[in-house]
């Protein structure tokens, strides 16, 4: 096999891979030969385990050869967010205080991938403590993006996403409480889902009831990442919030018409500031839909109080799962990660409950809101990928941003109502970068934000533009 069927869709691959085309050895074999010539500039893959990877495809094969059941990733290369629990691989967050972390179990999300078969192929990087969307951590340094390296690849799931643009792994898992899957897939050129809450269920968690918080699946293309989400979705007693629906329901037929839709095309999620460029890609786009046959209507919704609600239960989590660290490590902290816990420990009863209730009233809003409209399409990313060595755009659109979440406003806008969105590819600047579209759904129609995505995706294709670095 070649080496440039490591860019191909991950159904592709596991179609040939079952019908024997080759291997899963000699899969993984070329997915490490890809790491081996993209990872030294991109360092997406911080900890490789290739040695698991082999041993772990030569069971895939005589599973395949001797026609035994089994599962629907079998033989498909997977890496593992550097902020998800992984038994036996380092885990490190991102943080100097668990550089040497090796865990004794695996969070859901991976044992879930495990047992439909995935190989795991290492741990793909982080800002630290996943906090943030340039992808640079005191650990492992700075991932750079394929399509310009010197360019950051966002974040927090920027290693994922980077290693899924030039080929290194099929299928990566993710996570997203402000932006972590949509912002890179947007920044990579590939998709990525964040599903509802409860969609996949987390564990282990300190924090079983938040709805801010998910995993999700990240692919290079829609079916790619519903093929993934069958696996990983479903309901699970360990989580609270788990919802009920197997994840079964999204392993059927995406190619359903998407006639009559209605569609409300915000440009800036209700007054945003997004930088001209941006904005000039997803336009273009417009007619796609138009053309599928959905009315496009012109619409921005209210998001008043989601900056509250979002910011305020994040400093909240931020104090709850690291402020024992504050005291004890506060020199191997960064100054972003300080800054939040500390706002979190500053938060008084009345915070919190002003917090909640303007995000009530917020959901409220925007469920009457989407009452009128199927679908609500706007930016994944306010900016274009920005530098590597700047922590966060000090300005965007001429608007000056104070703190480092600022710039995510579009993304953490729709974290905070809890409705499922995915970043799928919509095109390229004239410099060459990737702009990502946002698509967000009615409550829990995740199904039907993967088939308006993948009818977006079908008729445009940008999927099948790679980056040079591979």
């Amino acid at each position: 096999m070649t080496l440039a069927c490591c860019l191909e869709p991950a159904t592709e691959i596991r179609r040939r891979l079952w019908a024997r085309e080759f291997s899963a050895l000699e899969l993984v074999e070329a997915h490490l030969e890809v790491i081996s010539r993209a990872n030294p500039d991109v360092n997406a893959v911080v900890t490789l385990v290739a040695e698991q990877a082999l041993e772990s495809a030569r069971l895939a094969d005589r599973v395949l050869d001797r026609g035994e059941p089994h599962g629907p990733l079998l033989g498909l290369p997977v890496a593992h967010k550097d902020f998800t629990e992984t038994a036996g691989i380092r885990t490190t967050f991102g943080s100097p205080i668990f550089a040497g972390h090796v865990p004794d179990r695996d969070a859901l999300i991976v044992e879930r991938l495990k047992r439909a078969g995935a190989i795991t192929m290492g741990k793909t990087n982080i800002p630290e403590w996943a906090a943030g969307s340039n992808c640079v951590n005191p650990v492992f340094g700075a991932t750079r993006n394929p399509y310009d390296l010197r360019m950051t690849p966002g974040g927090s799931s920027g290693g994922a996403a980077a290693a899924l643009a030039c080929g290194m792994v099929a299928l990566a898992d993710g996570s997203d409480l402000g932006g972590s899957l949509r912002n890179p897939a947007s920044f990579c050129n590939v998709v990525g889902l964040r599903p509802s809450p409860g969609r996949v269920p987390t564990w282990p968690a300190e924090l079983g009831w938040d709805p801010l918080a998910t995993h999700g699946p990240m692919a290079r293309t829609v079916a790619d990442v519903a093929l993934m989400l069958s696996t990983i979705a479903g309901p699970d007693d360990r989580c609270p919030i788990a919802l009920d629906e197997p994840g079964e329901t999204f392993a059927g037929q995406l190619d359903s018409s998407v006639a009559g839709l209605r569609i409300a095309w915000s440009r800036n999620l209700g007054g945003l500031p997004i930088e001209p460029a941006v904005t000039e890609v997803i336009e273009a786009h417009r007619d796609v839909f138009s053309d599928l046959g959905c009315e496009v209507v012109d619409a921005e919704p209210d998001f008043t109080g989601a900056e509250e609600a979002f910011t305020v239960w994040r400093a909240w989590m931020f104090a709850a799962l690291l402020g024992r660290h504050l005291d004890a490590h506060r020199d191997q902290l960064g100054a972003h990660i300080i800054w939040n816990i500390e706002v979190g420990l500053a938060l008084t009863g009345q915070d919190l409950a002003s917090a909640e209730q303007a995000r009530t009233r917020l959901y409220h809003r925007i469920r009457r809101f989407m009452d009128g409209y199927d679908f609500l399409l706007a930016p994944v990313a306010q900016v274009c990928p920005f530098p590597v060595a700047e922590a966060y755009p000090r300005s965007v659109a001429g608007v000056e941003m104070k703190t480092y979440l600022d710039w995510i406003k579009v993304c953490y806008y729709v974290s905070a109502v809890g409705l499922p969105c995915i970043s799928v590819p919509s095109g390229f600047t004239e410099h060459g970068l990737p702009v990502g579209l946002q698509i967000i759904g009615r409550r829990h129609d995740d199904l039907g934000v993967l088939r308006l995505a993948h009818a977006f995706e079908r008729e445009t294709e940008y999927w099948r533009r790679h980056p040079g670095v591979r």
